[in-house]
């Protein structure tokens, strides 16, 4: 029993600070009203519809404003008070989950309405990804942040788990609207948390004065960075067209599993039961490479190469575990390495660069994926989503072999932070040939803010 507390205290060390305690706590209330609206959106497109192309252009209504705006949305970050930027971004959301509820209880709702929202709840995911991602490292001391995001992963994956199996269950017994309703009231977790934050006891990091051309830096920063470029181009692949669930399983659980309205937010949760194990796994992880990205890009593409020749239900559920621990091992793999080798003050910038190619390339790959769907079968879909993940996870491997891989450490970060703090003449960190370490992010983000 001793070993067992010694390992839930490391696991769940973060949780001693008070302001990340209060983070995590509103936080997984709202998360979890989050995928209450992002699965009744899709279940109710999907009645009014009966259309996998609809399915579709629902995704690229509400991740459409990351592929636009992330780069500024990243920049915005880099230049706020983090804290005051949620505030004002989960205040909006919660105005439009209530703006859905109406829709709802309307009756029979027209679709270009749903999307008009949606749309609008796509705006807030843009500004609000990098801003919350960024925080999460202000609030615990450095040696604790790669415990404190490895947790906030947990906490994103563990709210899929309960958010789509509680939609169902809400859609068929009381309706589409109290699913929203409820959304809408669970912002209230999240803004009492932040507002109860106290802001002396933050690593608030500097802010980035404004200067011409931000944007475009930021841009040729990560293009410069190997170790940054390679992992954002596989999700680039990855992000387009294998994490694409919203728009191909509720067609692939009723066409293909001859399921029930209930079966996709099932299939759903059993992934994202896999996704949380797979997230408590990395809680204790210290080092990350290239390679390792790679591999896990590569089990994701077998994972989606199960799901897709699965024959019935049962099979599908067992395959949607393994599914799960290999898409979060790729997430977080990703974004660790990336929150590894940018410097501090282009934190937000590349945070939105990786959001913009994750969830930013939904808008493209989701219609893709919605025809593929629609003509030829979602098997089809599932199958191309496995044929990318491979194929990135291979040309990661080949990238990674030219290449000493660089496993680094939370006990680098004090080096890390003085490397990455040089800059030029201009305030722009310089690029470096040679990257320098800084603080562990393994934030999961699913889908979704």
């Amino acid at each position: 029993m001793t070993r067992v507390r010694v390992a839930a205290g490391e696991t769940f060390r973060s949780l001693r600070v008070r302001n990340f305690r209060l983070f995590f706590t509103g936080q997984l209330i709202s998360q979890i009203g989050n995928w209450l609206t992002l699965v009744t959106q899709t279940l109710l497109v999907l009645k009014l519809t009966n259309s996998g192309i609809a399915l579709g252009a629902l995704a690229a209504a509400q991740f459409g404003p990351v592929l636009v705006l992330g780069p500024w949305a990243g920049l915005v970050a880099d230049r706020s008070d983090k804290r005051r930027l949620l505030l004002i971004v989960q205040t909006i959301a919660m105005a439009q989950s209530f703006a859905l509820a109406a829709l709802a209880f309307s009756g029979h709702p027209p679709v270009l309405a749903v999307y008009a929202v949606a749309l609008v709840g796509g705006l807030t995911v843009s500004f609000d990804n990098p801003a919350r991602r960024a925080f999460v490292s202000e609030m615990v001391p450095e040696t604790d942040i790669n415990n404190a995001v490895s947790l906030n992963s947990a906490l994103m994956t563990s709210s899929r788990v309960v958010g789509p199996a509680l939609a169902g269950l809400l859609v068929v017994t009381v309706g589409f609207g109290w699913c929203f309703l409820a959304d809408g009231l669970s912002y209230l977790a999240v803004l009492a948390g932040l507002w109860m934050i106290r802001s002396g006891e933050l690593r608030t990091a500097p802010v980035t004065a404004k200067a011409k051309r931000q944007v475009r830096a930021g841009l040729r920063y990560a293009r410069n960075v190997p170790q940054l470029w390679a992992p954002l181009m596989m999700m680039a692949v990855v992000g387009t067209l294998s994490y694409n669930f919203q728009t191909v399983f509720p067609l692939f659980t009723t066409r293909d599993l001859h399921g029930t309205g209930t079966t996709y937010p099932l299939l759903f949760s059993v992934v994202s039961l896999g996704a949380l194990a797979g997230a408590l796994g990395t809680a204790r992880r210290r080092s990350i490479s290239v390679r390792a990205v790679a591999l896990s890009a590569v089990g994701y593409g077998v994972a989606m190469a199960l799901m897709a020749v699965a024959p019935n239900q049962a099979t599908a559920f067992a395959a949607g575990v393994v599914l799960g621990v290999t898409s979060i091992a790729f997430l977080t793999a990703s974004t660790a390495i990336v929150q590894i080798e940018a410097a501090p003050e282009m934190r937000g910038r590349v945070l939105a660069l990786q959001a913009m190619l994750f969830l930013g390339s939904t808008p493209i790959g989701g219609p893709i994926v919605g025809l593929i769907s629609q003509q030829l079968g979602a098997r089809y879909a599932i199958g191309l989503g496995a044929l990318a993940a491979l194929g990135a996870g291979a040309w990661g491997l080949a990238k990674a072999r030219g290449a000493v891989p660089r496993m680094l450490t939370v006990s680098q970060v004090g080096e890390a932070t003085a490397g990455a703090l040089r800059e030029n003449a201009t305030g722009v960190p310089a690029i470096r040939t040679a990257p320098a370490p800084s603080p562990v992010d393994a934030e999961l983000g699913a889908r979704v803010s």
